[in-house]
């Protein structure tokens, strides 16, 4: 279900430009096509785990709001690439610092946290009594043996 349009932003322009450009996918897009024209596969290759879908969605609200253009070449097989508008060439300089933000805090963050170690398991592994199957499952052999 899609989500209703703030109107107004009078009291903070962020939450329109929010409207806009945010969302987990949207300035991932915007950031790719700074790079040039793209089209659709290239996008859905660079963004790894979106779907197909969702990045349909998300390029159809940014054409919507002027951020992106379509063009659409009357070839068969169709061919469609993306570019940044105007107005979403705006947002380069925004993006550029959201990028070494992102660089200089996030990853520099996950490259100095310290490693927690994985839980030491037994050879064949826990069981959710935290014992090993394989010493439960020895020993139901010999149980049998004897009462034979």
């Amino acid at each position: 279900m899609r989500k209703q349009r703030h109107v107004e932003y009078d009291e903070c322009p962020i939450e329109g430009a929010m409207d806009i450009i945010g969302g987990k996918w949207k300035p991932s897009i915007l950031f790719r096509l700074a790079d040039g024209t793209k089209r659709f596969s290239e996008l859905q290759r660079l963004l790894k785990t979106i779907t197909q879908r969702t990045l349909t969605q998300q390029l159809r609200d940014l054409e919507r709001d002027r951020m992106i253009s379509r063009h659409v070449y009357a070839e068969v097989p169709p061919r469609v690439e993306y570019s940044l508008t105007e107005r979403g060439r705006s947002l380069e300089p925004v993006l550029a610092l959201l990028f070494r933000w992102g660089v200089d805090n996030v990853l520099a963050e996950k490259a100095t946290a310290p490693k927690v170690p994985a839980p030491r398991r037994s050879a064949d592994g826990p069981t959710s009594a935290g014992r090993s199957t394989k010493s439960r499952a020895a020993a139901r052999p010999r149980a049998a043996k004897a009462e034979r």
